[in-house]
């Protein structure tokens, strides 16, 4: 293949990348860890065959935790882990660790529900609210936090049906949030937190490592005996380099990490990075609500600026096939809504750039002239 025919092949095309998790990462984050594969920090060995006890993977230990601390503003009797295992384990270990007679849940999608069936197997646990009635399209208002629950647990962002919580709440009892899919996509008062975890494929790196921000006064409140494992304790050491050192920890996973995070930082850190979510999210759902073809799904006062979720418009239903081939062929790619939503949902994290929520737009304006 060459000449014209090599410079028509689909192959060249600019993809831009919605996917909902894993996800788009900063290109400098990418091309870094692959040099490091080939050889980590002038030592002449890969990242991939590293020993996780030499100084220099130490040293990265240490300032990819530095780096969460910044920030974020962690204060310092807040221990930063680095595990395994993604969010998913966090649904059961949160509640081995911390629940000593009852916690409190806000149900506000699928991995709020998931996250109460497993904290369920260690004790009393309350659904204080619930948009389940609507399909999750909202976030409740107005509930009521059991002032005698160990804690109270919430999903900042649900990824699946495109709605957030946009403020740091007020709780009498220690608040746990599940940011998975917004942790650095906005400052957060995490003063204001007893525990805040997720996994990282979302905002802060790839798949393969979750993170646990923890207040030290609330490791082994539970009462509990717990798996070593399992035990947030374990993950601590004196210092910060030994923290999450237990075992080897997901080496490569961490590295992207870190990468990702001089990115961030390098972009003028989180409260840079929350006005330019803003601006994209704010592009997108403008064409949303301008477009005939379409409508959105999420609640107007809930709507995520990580997750954009539409559909079709009543009348248009029969035409999301061609959409989506449309769309794909422009070069969009993951904005295949969940199957519980169905629709459209592109998912614009930190490094999605303003070009690819500029493409969508235009995309969108596109197919509607295309059936006038």
């Amino acid at each position: 293949m060459r000449g014209k025919d090599f410079l028509t092949t689909p192959y060249m095309m600019k993809k831009y990348n919605f996917n909902a998790g894993p996800c788009v990462l900063p290109r400098q984050a990418v091309e870094a860890t692959i040099d490091a594969i080939r050889d980590f920090d002038g030592t002449g060995i890969g990242l991939l065959e590293i020993s996780h006890r030499t100084p220099g993977w130490e040293r990265v230990m240490a300032e990819v935790e530095a780096l969460w601390r910044e920030l974020l503003n962690i204060p310092d009797d807040y221990a930063v882990l680095f595990l395994g295992g993604g969010a998913s384990t966090q649904f059961f270990e949160v509640p081995a660790n911390l629940l000593r007679s009852k916690a409190a849940y806000l149900q506000t999608g699928v991995w709020a529900k998931k996250a109460i069936k497993e904290a369920r197997a260690y004790g009393e646990t309350v659904v204080v609210a619930s948009s389940e009635d609507r399909n999750y399209s909202y976030v409740p208002k107005g509930f009521a936090i059991p002032a005698d629950a160990d804690y109270f647990h919430v999903t900042t962002n649900n990824t699946i049906y495109g709605t957030e919580l946009h403020v740091d709440l007020d709780s009498p009892v220690p608040l746990v949030a599940d940011m998975s899919s917004d942790i650095m996509s906005r400052p957060v008062d995490v003063r204001k937190y007893g525990l805040i975890y997720g996994g990282a494929q979302k905002n802060v790196g790839p798949a393969g490592v979750s993170f646990v921000v923890v207040r030290r006064d609330l490791l082994n409140s539970s009462g509990r005996a717990l798996p070593t494992m399992v035990n947030y304790a374990t993950h601590i050491g004196e210092k910060s380099t030994d923290n999450s050192m237990f075992n080897t920890p997901p080496v490569v996973a961490i590295f992207v990490m870190y990468q990702t995070l001089l990115w961030l930082k390098e972009q003028g850190g989180v409260e840079a990075m929350y006005e330019i979510n803003k601006r994209k999210a704010a592009t997108l759902y403008a064409e949303i609500d301008r477009n005939p073809m379409f409508v959105g799904t999420a609640a107007p006062e809930d709507r995520s600026i990580m997750n954009v979720c539409f559909v079709m418009a009543p009348g248009s239903e029969a035409l999301e096939g061609e959409f989506m081939e449309f769309a794909k062929a422009r070069g969009m790619v993951g904005i295949k809504g969940h199957r519980s939503v169905g629709g459209f949902r592109a998912s614009i994290y930190n490094a999605c750039p303003v070009e690819a929520v500029e493409a969508l737009v235009q995309c969108m304006k596109d197919f509607e002239t295309s059936k006038r």
